[in-house]
């Protein structure tokens, strides 16, 4: 029963990677412009490395790591599967960017990143990047929310 209920939420991480995946076939194929004008460009690169292309050149380190992170996860997720479900919906959302970008790693030895922000310098990023992040933003509010509700009961 414990672990059908923190599995319950696995179609969360399929769909992160299927529109990961759908969206770097995508702009594999697209020219490169603004893909919402003065926000949002279309610029593929490729990153050898991981967040902000840290161990640039280490192809097995990275790729180790992300599976390592992945099944950490995983097994968080079945042995606590009374965290909240905000959390648990979370954690799912970082699993599918996590397998997204694992993807790209084993079968072309980098990670695909195409979005850009047009009105701030930073790092260009990729679907499984929006979808850990959102993910690790959902795991902080699950558990904010469940400490408050904690502390209000006492």
């Amino acid at each position: 029963m414990q672990l059908r209920r923190g599995c319950r939420l696995w179609w969360i991480a399929l769909l992160a990677a299927l529109a990961d995946r759908l969206t770097k076939l995508a702009a594999a194929s697209a020219s490169h412009g603004a893909l919402i004008p003065g926000i949002l460009n279309l610029r593929p690169v490729e990153n050898r490395g991981v967040a902000f292309s840290m161990l640039w050149g280490m192809p097995l380190v990275t790729t180790m790591l992300t599976a390592l992170l992945i099944a950490g996860i995983l097994f968080w997720l079945l042995a606590r599967p009374d965290a909240p479900a905000l959390s648990r919906a979370g954690l799912w959302l970082i699993v599918g960017g996590g397998l997204g970008n694992l993807y790209d790693r084993l079968t072309a030895g980098g990670v695909t990143d195409f979005l850009e922000l047009a009105f701030v310098r930073f790092a260009v990023f990729n679907v499984a990047d929006v979808c850990i992040c959102a993910g690790a933003a959902l795991v902080v509010i699950g558990e904010w929310r469940k400490e408050r509700r904690i502390r209000n009961e006492e």
